[in-house]
C-alpha cells in the first residue's frame, strides 16, 4: 500500500468501477489532482469536467477603473481561487508578470477558467492602458460577451468611448459594471445618464428591482417587437432579454465596488440568467488571437476553437482543403494547454468554444483563421511613433533583429522595421509607457540594455484619384503581367483587395496568387516611402505563359504594378490624429484653448463640470504628443489629458515632411517602379513612365473624364509586334 500514500490527501475511490485501473494509473490521477489543487483551480474546472456550455467573456476598461480587481472578485465568487488578490499588493491572480506587479497595470491579456451556474466561463482580462490597446483589441476577436468596467469616480472617459466603438465594430454583446461606487461623490442616476448619452441610450440599470413596470418598459423599448408584445399585455421572457443582449439592442448596467465585493455576487447571479451558449459548426475552425512563449521558450499559439474539435497530433494548415503552394504550410499540434492564470492543464482534445494554447506551430500570427475560420480585418489601433533602437556595441545587429522579431510576434503594436541601407533597427510603438516596458522585456528576455531615440511620427500615404498600374516581369524563361486598378478609399478603410478579371483571361489559381501577393507585404508609397492605406486595389487583367510562368513571376509583376500605379497617381501624405479629452481648472481654460489652436487642433464647445472645464476634440499627434507634461505644469497637477488614436488624416505640412525625408522612389531598389521585358533572349528594365509602351495586354480601363493621364502615344508596328 506504499503507492497509496503518494497523495497527501484522501481520495474516495469506487472499487466497483476501478477494476481495470492499475495502482500506477490511480496514483497518476491523484498526482494530477494534487497539481490542480495547488494551482488553486477546482477539479470542476479541468477540461475533462467542464460544463457542456462554454462562454468566452472579456473584461475591458480604461486604466485604473478596477478591471483586474473585478476579475479577482468574479473568480473568488465562482470559487475558482481561494483568496482575493489585490493589484496594489502584487498578488492578483491574473497579474502574473513581474512588470505588471511592479507597475500595477495589466500589460498582457490573461486567461482564467471558472464555472458560473451551468456555464463554463473562460475569462480574458485585457490591458486598460492605451499604449497596450492592441493586446486588448486582438482579444475581442474571440469573445462571446464583453464586460465593460467604468469607474464611478471618473465616469465615461475618452478611452472608454474608444473601447465602446471597438466592441461595436466586432459586434460583441456588452454588460456594463460601474465600479468604485463606494467613493465619495458617485451618483448612480448621474452616471447612468452619462452612460446613456455617451455610449448608448439602451443602457438599462439591471441592479434595481426587475419586477417594476418602469424597468420592464425601459427594457421593452429596446426592441420594437418586444415593445409591441409588452403593450399587448405579454410579459418579457428571459429568452427575449437574452436575444436582445446578444443582438446588441440592450446593454445591462450594474453598480458596485469590486474592491469591497459590493454588488459582485448580485452581478454574477443576474449575469448567468442573461447569457446563452454560442452555436458552432461541426467543421473545424479556429481563430488565433495572440502568440506568446512560455518560460522554456516554447512558442504558444493562443486560439479559440470556432468549429468542430481539435486533437493533439492533428495536422493544421493555413490553406483551404486541397490548396497547395509555396506559402501553404502544414504543422502538427504537439500539446493543447488550457491556461488559468500562469498555470495550465494539458488536454488531449478540445471542442468548439474552447480557448486554448497549442505548441508545435511556427508560422501562425494573431488574427489568422484556420480551417473554416476567416482571417480578421486589419486592427483599428496601430502604432503612431517610430524610434530608432540603440544597441550595445558588443551586440550583433542581425542577431538582435532576429530576437526583436520574436517580440514583434507577441506584441501586436510593436512593429520592427529594418533599414538595410543604414543598418539600423526601428520600432514603431503607441507611446512612451510601451517603450519603458519594451526596454524591460528586451533586458529580461535577451539580456540587452537598449535605448530609444526621441522618435518620429509614423506617416502613411494614399491616393486622390483612381489610376491603373501595370507590372511586367519577363527575364529569360520567366513571364507574368498584371494590371491593377488603384482607387482611393474611405478614411480608415485600410487596404481592400478584389478581382474583376475573367478566369478565361487569368486562371483562378493565378488570380488567387496575385491577391495573396497583394496581401502578404506592406506596400510603400512614393512620397516618403510610408505604407499605403485607404485604397481599394482590384485585379483588372493579366497574362501568364503556359510554359515559362512560375509563382514568383506574379509576385514581381504584382509588386511592380502597385508601384507603377503609385508613381502615376496623385499621392496624399497622411498623419495620425489624436482624439483628446482635456480637463483643466476653469480659470485656465483660455490657455488650453489657445494651446490647442496653436497645435492645429479642433475642439467642441467647453463643458463645465464643477470647478473644472472639459475640452474634447482632435489634433495631430506630432503637435500634441508632449502636451501632457505642459498640462501638468501649468495646472499644478490638477489637469488631465487623455488621448486615443482617432485615425489618419491629410498631413498639415506635407511639403515640409516630404522635403525633410528626401525619399527617392527610383533609388529604392527593393521596391522597383519599373518593369522587366525581354528582347533577343535577354531581359531589360523599362522605366515606370514607359511601361505602357511595352505592355502586352490592354485592360480596357479608362481614367474618369477630366482626370490627367499620361499622353497617348501612337501605336507603332514595332509596339504591336512587342505586344504579340
Amino acid at each position: 500500500m506504499d503507492e497509496w500514500t503518494k497523495a497527501p490527501f484522501c481520495v474516495m475511490i469506487n472499487r466497483n468501477k476501478c477494476d481495470n485501473y492499475s495502482v500506477d494509473r490511480i496514483c497518476e490521477v491523484t498526482e494530477q489532482l494534487q497539481i490542480t489543487t495547488e494551482r488553486g483551480i477546482s477539479m470542476a474546472d479541468t477540461s475533462e469536467n467542464k460544463p457542456e456550455k462554454q462562454i468566452t467573456m472579456g473584461i475591458l476598461a480604461h486604466v485604473d477603473a478596477g478591471k483586474t480587481t473585478l476579475s479577482e472578485g468574479i473568480l473568488y465568487t465562482c470559487k475558482a481561487i481561494r483568496k482575493l488578490g489585490r493589484v496594489d499588493h502584487q498578488d492578483a491572480f491574473l497579474d502574473t508578470n513581474t512588470l505588471e506587479k511592479n507597475r500595477g497595470i495589466t500589460i498582457f491579456s490573461k486567461q482564467a477558467e471558472c464555472t458560473l451556474g451551468e456555464f463554463g466561463i473562460t475569462l480574458l482580462d485585457t490591458p486598460g492602458h492605451v499604449d497596450f490597446s492592441a493586446e486588448m483589441e486582438r482579444t475581442l476577436q474571440v469573445l462571446d460577451y464583453g464586460i465593460l468596467v467604468i469607474s464611478g469616480a471618473d465616469g465615461v472617459q475618452g478611452h472608454t468611448e474608444t473601447l465602446w466603438r471597438l466592441l461595436s465594430r466586432y459586434q460583441i454583446p456588452v454588460f456594463l459594471f460601474i465600479n468604485k461606487m463606494d467613493q465619495p461623490g458617485t451618483d448612480r442616476e448621474t452616471l447612468l445618464a452619462e452612460v446613456k448619452e455617451k455610449l448608448d441610450i439602451n443602457c438599462v440599470d439591471f441592479s434595481v428591482n426587475q419586477t417594476g413596470e418602469d424597468w420592464k418598459e425601459q427594457v421593452a423599448v429596446c426592441d420594437e417587437q418586444v415593445m409591441e408584445a409588452y403593450l399587448e399585455g405579454e410579459e418579457i421572457s428571459r429568452a427575449q432579454i437574452q436575444k436582445m443582449i446578444r443582438e446588441r439592442k440592450l446593454f445591462p448596467c450594474y453598480f458596485g465596488s469590486a474592491l469591497k465585493m459590493t454588488g459582485v455576487e448580485e452581478f454574477l447571479d443576474d449575469l448567468k440568467l442573461r447569457i446563452r451558449e454560442t452555436s458552432y459548426p461541426e467543421t473545424f475552425g479556429a481563430k488565433i488571437y495572440k502568440i506568446t512563449r512560455d518560460n522554456q521558450g516554447e512558442r504558444l499559439t493562443h486560439m479559440k476553437i470556432t468549429g468542430g474539435t481539435l486533437k493533439v497530433k492533428s495536422v493544421l494548415s493555413n490553406g483551404r482543403l486541397g490548396e497547395t503552394g509555396e506559402s501553404i504550410w502544414q504543422e502538427k499540434v504537439n500539446q493543447i494547454r488550457i491556461y488559468s492564470g500562469e498555470k495550465y492543464t494539458m488536454v488531449s482534445e478540445v471542442k468548439a468554444g474552447t480557448v486554448c494554447a497549442v505548441t508545435g506551430l511556427t508560422a501562425t500570427y494573431p488574427g489568422q483563421g484556420l480551417g473554416s475560420e476567416q482571417a480578421s480585418d486589419m486592427p483599428v489601433l496601430e502604432p503612431v511613433l517610430s524610434y530608432r533602437i540603440g544597441l550595445p556595441t558588443e551586440v550583433n545587429v542581425h542577431q538582435a533583429l532576429l530576437q526583436l522579431r520574436q517580440l514583434e510576434e507577441e506584441e501586436p503594436l510593436l512593429h520592427i522595421v529594418w533599414n538595410e541601407t543604414l543598418g539600423e533597427i526601428y520600432a514603431q510603438v503607441m507611446g512612451e509607457v510601451q517603450i519603458e516596458i519594451l526596454k524591460s522585456l528586451i533586458k529580461e528576455r535577451f539580456g540587452m540594455a537598449v535605448t530609444f531615440d526621441e522618435g518620429n511620427i509614423v506617416y502613411k500615404e494614399t491616393i486622390l484619384e483612381p489610376v491603373e498600374g501595370v507590372g511586367h516581369f519577363e527575364p529569360l524563361r520567366h513571364y507574368a503581367e498584371v494590371h491593377l486598378l488603384l482607387e482611393p478609399g474611405e478614411t480608415g478603410s485600410g487596404l481592400i483587395f478584389a478581382a474583376d478579371c475573367s478566369e478565361d483571361v487569368v486562371d483562378r489559381n493565378w488570380q488567387r496568387l496575385i491577391l495573396t501577393h497583394l496581401e502578404e507585404r506592406e506596400h510603400k508609397g512614393v512620397l516618403i516611402g510610408a505604407p499605403i492605406t485607404d485604397m481599394k486595389i482590384t485585379l483588372l487583367t493579366g497574362r501568364a505563359h503556359i510554359k515559362h510562368t512560375e509563382g514568383g513571376d506574379f509576385r514581381q509583376a504584382t509588386y511592380r504594378a502597385v508601384r507603377q500605379g503609385l508613381r502615376k497617381a496623385k499621392s496624399q501624405l497622411l498623419e495620425p490624429y489624436y482624439e483628446f479629452r482635456l480637463e483643466v481648472p476653469s480659470e485656465q481654460v483660455g490657455r488650453s484653448m489657445t494651446d490647442i489652436q496653436k497645435m492645429l487642433g479642433e475642439f467642441d464647445p467647453p463643458k463645465t463640470e464643477g470647478e473644472m472645464t472639459v475640452l474634447t476634440g482632435s489634433a495631430p499627434v506630432v503637435t500634441m504628443r508632449d502636451y501632457q507634461k505642459e498640462v501638468i505644469s501649468y495646472t499644478s497637477g490638477r489637469g488631465r489629458l487623455s488621448c486615443t488614436l482617432k485615425g489618419y488624416y491629410p498631413c498639415h505640412n506635407q511639403e515640409e515632411v516630404v522635403e525633410a525625408v528626401g525619399y527617392d522612389p527610383e533609388a529604392d531598389l527593393e521596391n522597383p517602379t519599373g518593369s522587366v521585358f525581354c528582347a533577343h533572349g535577354a531581359g531589360f528594365v523599362v522605366n515606370w513612365d514607359q511601361v505602357e509602351d511595352y505592355m502586352h495586354v490592354e485592360s480596357g480601363w479608362n481614367a474618369p473624364a477630366g482626370q490627367e493621364t499620361k499622353p497617348e502615344k501612337p501605336v507603332t508596328a514595332k509596339k504591336l509586334e512587342r505586344r504579340k
